[in-house]
């Protein structure tokens, strides 16, 4: 292969990963706002909506590319034979595994820079606020990840056509 193709194939394959990066965030941006603005409601609490919403943003920001790392190591490929919603629902509780523990470095690692110590970052540690914040991203993940597969299985443009072109009904 030529320099000039060689290239030319970073690049192409540089604009899909950009590409799928963005749409990866904007689900992630769109889910995660959502629960801040629940949130912000349930608590009555609006003072800090905008440090808020830019923890919301990094935290899409970082799963995505996790999400976009784990695909391209095959996490739960191993599954893909499957039917689409057990497969989705396999590669869910995988990918919520992965948020999970980083949520748990999260909070360590915040911890440790406001000074306090491995044992104080454990004590603050709310595993039932994890337990369920983790219940809702695998329940949001289900139709994330069958959505990807049922691309992946009929293919980017049959795919692309059938959620975004108008259709015909039956009748008319």
């Amino acid at each position: 292969m030529t320099k000039e193709k060689s290239e030319e194939s970073l690049k192409a394959r540089a604009a899909y990963e950009v590409r799928e990066l963005i749409m990866v965030v904007l689900y992630l941006m769109f889910f995660f706002c959502t629960l801040v603005t629940y949130s912000m409601v349930l608590q009555k609490a609006y003072d800090s909506a905008m440090a808020n919403y830019g923890e919301a943003l990094i935290k899409a920001l970082v799963i995505g590319k996790i999400i976009l790392i784990g695909e391209a190591l095959k996490v739960g490929r191993k599954f893909e034979s499957q039917p689409l919603l057990p497969f989705s629902a396999v590669k869910a509780f995988a990918y919520t595994l992965i948020v999970f523990a980083f949520h748990i470095v999260e909070l360590l690692v915040v911890s440790l820079f406001h000074g306090s110590g491995l044992d104080s970052a454990f004590h603050n540690v709310r595993l039932y606020d994890l337990l369920a914040k983790s219940f809702v991203v695998f329940s949001t993940f289900i139709p994330f990840f069958a959505f990807r597969e049922l691309g992946r299985r009929l293919g980017e443009d049959k795919f692309k056509s059938l959620v975004f072109s108008r259709w015909e009904t039956p009748g008319d």
